[in-house]
């Protein structure tokens, strides 16, 4: 899809750079009132309920039903004197070329190579090993970003624990800190981090800044983590976890190695795309695709298709490989996307928007208020996609990536450790908490819905740890 849309905007506007000095049409977020976020409040509280109170339907009509909240969103605009269809196309172009298409794509290539790799042998879900695999995962999720380190442990995680009976609390701790907070030290790790690059934050800036808070709140879930397993894995029929077979069964071993190189091409991909600046960009609707981020689109493309036809069938088949994770979050993320517009909207614009009073909140007479910043942009980033809401309050802050990252340091890191740390705070604050739950679920685990992980896992254990976070470093 994403080469197509570049091979239509090549045959639209075909030459090299082209000059940005118009004025696009965009929502002005200052028009409008609270009742737009309606939309979008929707589509999360049915992801909420309707896997509890209605599953089955839910299983087979969630496509529908994020279409309808779009559907609910995009007529009101359309129909709107002060927006209509110019403003309304703008904004489905610009959220969909800019943002979802490449979410997708970065999402799809990492899902598809990650399940070409396989953990032969035996390993028993026992506290210590499962308490390896998520730190492991946790030290990759920096480098190889948190949604690829995600992918690429949870099916031998799931195959570790398979003959777990209880396994539920090992997922979510997974999705903690491997899907989350593992992403903590590079731009590489998270999207709030890799924007934050791209507006002009040193790279390791990150790693020396947030080095300190990381090492905290991993350090806490881990003891609170091996304490609940080992305490669960005391109440198990021992038999079942006992390794069966003979010795060959029992080494480790890795199939689908090759696929570890097309990781290493994701990563350089991603990299490319922040570091390369070519000044080329072609332009749908008043929307510039660069060059860079266009190509590497097409290079995740690639790499999936290369990983797809030369990884072994089987190696999928024995890791339970289905497409049904990828569509579900396609589908979902697509309504989510569209009708997280209004809300960011409104964030922009600042103190003339309905939400004046949240931006007012971070700072008063004497500056900043960096716990505000902390817990605002970490509460907004379990809700909203975590991304462009850092964005807003890294832009609040004043902007000025040389002053953020000297005179007001604190400020830039409780923007970015909220952002990242406080997506762990649900399903939908990070894209590949989603995904662990799709894939765990396709697995035969009855994950919790969305108000059991917040209120039985989050607010509970990461909530004082971030209260911990914001007393000592804010």
């Amino acid at each position: 899809m994403k080469q197509i849309l570049f091979y239509i905007s090549i045959l639209c506007l075909p030459g090299l750079a082209f000059s940005a000095d118009y004025h696009a049409p965009h929502l002005d977020g200052s028009v409008l009132s609270i009742f737009w976020v309606i939309p979008f409040a929707g589509i999360l509280l049915s992801i909420a309920i309707f896997p509890l109170v209605a599953p089955h339907f839910w299983h087979r009509n969630f496509g529908k039903v994020s279409f309808f909240w779009t559907l609910s969103l995009l007529v009101p605009l359309l129909l709107n004197q002060n927006v209509g269809f110019s403003i309304t196309l703008y904004e489905i172009v610009h959220v969909g070329l800019l943002e979802y298409v490449p979410f997708i794509i970065l999402l799809l290539a990492l899902f598809t190579i990650s399940g070409g790799v396989r953990l032969t042998g035996t390993l028993v879900g026992k506290p210590i090993i499962n308490v390896t695999i998520i730190l492991i995962g946790t030290l990759l999720a920096s480098w190889m970003g948190t949604t690829g380190a995600a992918m690429l442990l949870i099916r031998p995680l799931i195959r570790a624990n398979k003959g777990r009976k209880y396994k539920i609390h090992t997922i979510v701790f997974f999705i903690f800190l491997v899907a989350n907070i593992g992403g903590s030290l590079t731009p590489l790790g998270d999207p709030p981090l890799f924007l934050g690059f791209l507006k002009g934050v040193s790279f390791f800036w990150t790693t020396s800044a947030m080095l300190m808070p990381m090492l905290m709140v991993v350090s806490y879930l881990i003891i609170i983590y091996f304490l609940m397993d080992s305490y669960y894995y005391k109440k198990e029929d021992l038999t079942v976890t006992s390794p069966q077979g003979n010795e060959n069964d029992l080494k480790l071993g890795l199939e689908g190695s090759f696929n570890l190189l097309l990781l290493l091409g994701v990563i350089s991909s991603v990299l490319l795309s922040g570091f390369w600046q070519p000044h080329v960009h072609y332009t749908v609707y008043h929307v510039q695709l660069e060059l860079q981020n266009l190509t590497r689109d097409i290079l995740l493309l690639l790499l999936t298709f290369l990983s797809w036809k030369v990884t072994s069938q089987k190696i999928r088949q024995e890791n339970e490989y289905t497409w049904f994770p990828i569509v579900e979050v396609a589908k979902l993320f697509a309504g989510i996307f569209i009708t997280i517009i209004p809300a960011i909207a409104i964030l922009k614009a600042g103190t003339n928007g309905a939400l004046a009073v949240i931006i007012q909140s971070v700072s008063d007479d004497s500056g900043p208020v960096n716990y505000m910043y902390f817990w605002l942009t970490g509460i907004l980033s379990s809700f909203l996609d975590n991304a462009p809401t850092c964005l807003v309050f890294f832009n609040t802050a004043g902007g000025d990536p040389v002053l953020l990252m000297g005179k007001h340091y604190d400020t830039l890191l409780a923007i970015s450790a909220g952002a990242v740390f406080m997506g762990a705070n649900t399903y939908i604050g990070n894209a590949p908490n989603f995904m662990v739950k799709s894939i765990s679920e396709s697995a035969g685990i009855d994950m919790p819905s969305f108000f059991g992980f917040f209120l039985k896992y989050s607010l509970p254990i990461l909530f004082p740890i971030f209260l911990l976070v914001s007393f000592v470093f804010f």
